[in-house]
């Protein structure tokens, strides 16, 4: 049997994972400290949203990012 220890993802990619993450963990955190009722204000509706997709963005990159050999 041969024995394959290598990560399906590099080193960068696991770094831009963590960081998509970081991301859009701030992004929800925006969203939910909104002063509007129901969160209806800025940064509810607009910054938040902005910051989470920023996130996914970051995420995509980082699954679809080829690790140079």
């Amino acid at each position: 049997m041969e024995k394959n220890d290598k990560l399906p993802f590099g080193k960068k990619n696991y770094k831009l994972m963590l960081l998509g993450l970081a991301v859009l963990v701030i992004g929800f955190v925006t969203m939910s400290v909104d002063s509007e009722p129901h969160g209806f204000g800025f940064l509810g509706l607009t910054l938040g949203p902005i910051i989470v997709m920023l996130g996914f963005i970051i995420e995509l990159f980082a699954i679809l990012h080829n690790p140079k050999k």
